[in-house]
């Protein structure tokens, strides 16, 4: 089974994020990049399957500029077969945009299981995994954090809205991972070392007649107003009285 695990370039998560003087974007000159953690997650995964004989292969692929080859580099360190690079060349891709690449990279490479991320940190949109599924007619599950594959299935677990679901799918299918799925290992320094060397294939994202008009923008980005101060009270009954001037204790 050939693994595909679609990885993207964000903002550290240990940096503190910068909003654009003019509020169309996130400041990213000069702000340490890495990959997402979920897809990073995804990638342990796919990598401890091929371990255990469930795949033969896993290959990595990001969308992006040139510069995206740092999270490529990380993924084939961690373990991962292959990686590919779809260059954006000054386009945009909204997440369907990356859905319909993506999709015509499984059926070319002829996958039979594609891990990724449930959402990325910086938009924490989610909708890329979904999207893929509707487009390839494969069954999907989302916040996946347990999973085991064997006789041409998977056994799942997932957060539901009444708790923990427990699925069995069938092979092939899209499942988005959470955080709690499994731990990505320590990358060793002749690991990361060898992967500077690894081959990269470079495609324009293009040519997956992929890329049209966005049909999502971002209309202004702003930082998030700031947390009121706490209040402290006397008592119990003091607190009760505060909680019940609260505009949506009203209401």
């Amino acid at each position: 089974m050939h693994i595909l695990v679609p990885v993207k370039r964000v903002v550290d998560y240990n940096v503190k994020v910068r909003v654009k003087s003019d509020g169309r974007g996130v400041d990213t000159a000069g702000v340490k990049m890495s990959m997402n953690p979920f897809d990073e997650v995804a990638v342990e995964q796919a990598v401890r399957l091929r371990e255990q004989g469930v795949a033969t292969k896993v290959t990595v692929v990001t969308l992006g500029e040139p510069v995206a080859q740092d999270v490529l580099r990380t993924a084939l360190a961690m373990g991962a077969d292959a990686a590919q690079l779809l260059t954006l060349d000054g386009a945009e891709a909204d997440p369907l945009a990356v859905a319909r690449a993506l999709s015509v990279l499984v059926e070319r490479e002829q996958i039979g299981l594609v891990l990724c991320g449930k959402q990325a940190i910086d938009d924490d949109l989610g909708a890329a995994g979904p999207m893929l599924a509707a487009l390839l007619d494969w069954p999907q599950a989302v916040s996946v954090n347990r999973l085991t594959i064997e006789g041409g299935q998977c056994t799942l677990a997932c957060d539901g809205d009444g708790g923990l679901e427990q699925w069995v799918l069938p092979l092939p299918a899209v499942l988005s991972v959470d955080l709690r799925l499994c731990d990505p290992r320590t990358i060793s320094l002749p690991n990361m070392m060898k992967a500077k060397k690894a081959p990269l294939l470079t495609q324009a994202a293009a040519s997956l007649r992929a890329l049209e008009a966005p049909r999502a923008s971002v209309v202004a980005v702003r930082e998030p107003p700031a947390r009121a101060p706490g209040v402290r009270v006397a008592d119990v009954t003091a607190l009760v009285e505060r909680l019940r001037q609260l505009p949506l204790m009203n209401t």
